[in-house]
C-alpha cells in the first residue's frame, strides 16, 4: 500500500480490553481489544486464514492466532512484505516481497517456504481471483499486474495499467477492478484476455488506496486521499455518490452480510462505517476511533470482526515529520458489531 509505518523479532501475547480510545458515541461497532504483537519493524496488510491472523511486519510474517494474538510461526526472508493470499485448495499461501520484486510460496499447514516467484517491480497488493484461479499483484514500479498460476507457480501474464496501481478487486466473474494510485482511476480488467478494457476517472476523488466492492449490486468502493470514499457503479464506471471519511484512508472492507463499508483512516485514527441501504443510497452511520496509524484493515468473512495493525508513536515536535512507533508496541485492533 502506500506509507508503511513503523512499530519483528520479539512476540509478546497480551490482549488489552479496549476502553480509553472509544470515547465517543453510541454506536454499534465497538473496538473490542487489542492483540499485544510486539517486536519492531514496518506494517502494511494483514489477512484472515480459518483461525490465524498473517500480518506484514518488517520483513516478515507474523502468524497468529486471531481469537487471542497467540503466536503461531514466523515466515521469514520476506522483504519488503506488503501482502498475504492464500489458495486452500492447494494448500498454499502467497506473499509479496516488494523489495525484492518476488513472491513468497509457503505451505498453509506448516508455514514453511516452498518457493519464490520472479515478479514485476514492486508487488505490492495481493489477491487470489478464485474465477480466474490465478494469483495476481499489483506492481507499483512496474505500472501492471504479474498474473500467476498458483500451480505451476510461474508468471503466465502481465498486464500494463499505465498507471501505479494499489489494490485490486474481483466480480468472480472474469473482470478485475484496480485502483490507479497516480491517475486517480479504476482500471477495468478483463482476465480472459488479459487485457484492459477501460479507464474511469474517480474525480473529484484523488489518489485511491484502499478498494472493495460488492458482487450483488456491481458497486465499487473506493477510499480516496481527499477525504472521499467514490461509490462507483462496475457496470459503466458512472460515480454513484461520494461519502466523506477521515484522512489517510489505506484501506477498505466490505461486509456483504451487514452492508456496511468500512474505510480506515490512519491519520485521523478511525473507522468510518457506511450502511448500502440499496445499490444507489449510502450513509455514514458511524466513525469509530481507533488509533493513529490504523490504516490497513481486514474482515473475517466468518465472523464479521475487523482487524486493524497499528503501534504506539512517540510524540514527534518536527513539524512535517512523521512520528516514530515506539518499540514492542505492534499491536492489531480488533473490532466488532456489538449490537
Amino acid at each position: 500500500m502506500k506509507k508503511i509505518l513503523s512499530p519483528l523479532l520479539a512476540i509478546t501475547i497480551v490482549v488489552t480490553n479496549f476502553s480509553v480510545l472509544s470515547a465517543q458515541n453510541n454506536n454499534s461497532y465497538k473496538v473490542e481489544k487489542i492483540l499485544k504483537i510486539g517486536g519492531i519493524g514496518r506494517w502494511d496488510y494483514l489477512a484472515v486464514h480459518k483461525s490465524y491472523l498473517y500480518i506484514s511486519h518488517g520483513n516478515q510474517v507474523n502468524v497468529v492466532n486471531k481469537n487471542n494474538g497467540a503466536p503461531i510461526s514466523i515466515i521469514s526472508g520476506t522483504t519488503g512484505v506488503h501482502g498475504i493470499a492464500f489458495v486452500p485448495e492447494l494448500n498454499k499461501g502467497f506473499i509479496s516481497d516488494g523489495r525484492i520484486d518476488s513472491v513468497t510460496v509457503f505451505d498453509l499447514s506448516t508455514n514453511k517456504v516452498l518457493s519464490k516467484i520472479a515478479t514485476g517491480k514492486d508487488p505490492d497488493a495481493i489477491m487470489y481471483d478464485d474465477y480466474s484461479k490465478k494469483i495476481i499483484t499489483c506492481d507499483g514500479h512496474s505500472n501492471g499486474l504479474s498474473v500467476i498460476d498458483p500451480i505451476t507457480e510461474k508468471v503466465v501474464a502481465t498486464i500494463d495499467l499505465g498507471g501505479k496501481p494499489e489494490t485490486a478487486v474481483s466480480d468472480n466473474a472474469g473482470k478485475l477492478y484496480v485502483n490507479i494510485e497516480n491517475k486517480s482511476q479504476i482500471a477495468e480488467v478483463d482476465l480472459k484476455t488479459n487485457q484492459v478494457l477501460n479507464h474511469w476517472s474517480l474525480s473529484p476523488a484523488e489518489s485511491p488506496s484502499g478498494l472493495a466492492f460488492d458482487t450483488k449490486t456491481e458497486r465499487l468502493f473506493a477510499g480516496c486521499d481527499n477525504n472521499l470514499l467514490v461509490v462507483m457503479d462496475a457496470t459503466n464506471g458512472k460515480i454513484v455518490t461520494t461519502l466523506p471519511i477521515g484522512s489517510g484512508c489505506d484501506g477498505v472492507a466490505f461486509d456483504a452480510k451487514s452492508k456496511h463499508i468500512f474505510s480506515s483512516n490512519g491519520e485521523d485514527g478511525n473507522i468510518t462505517i457506511i450502511k448500502e441501504k440499496s445499490k444507489d443510497n449510502f450513509v455514514v452511520e458511524q466513525n469509530l476511533i481507533t488509533k493513529k496509524g490504523a490504516r490497513t484493515i481486514a474482515l473475517d468473512e466468518q465472523t464479521h470482526k475487523i482487524y486493524l495493525p497499528t503501534a504506539d508513536f512517540e510524540t514527534n515536535k518536527t513539524v512535517g515529520k512523521r512520528p516514530t512507533s515506539i518499540p514492542d508496541t505492534f499491536q492489531v485492533l480488533v473490532v466488532e458489531d456489538k449490537l
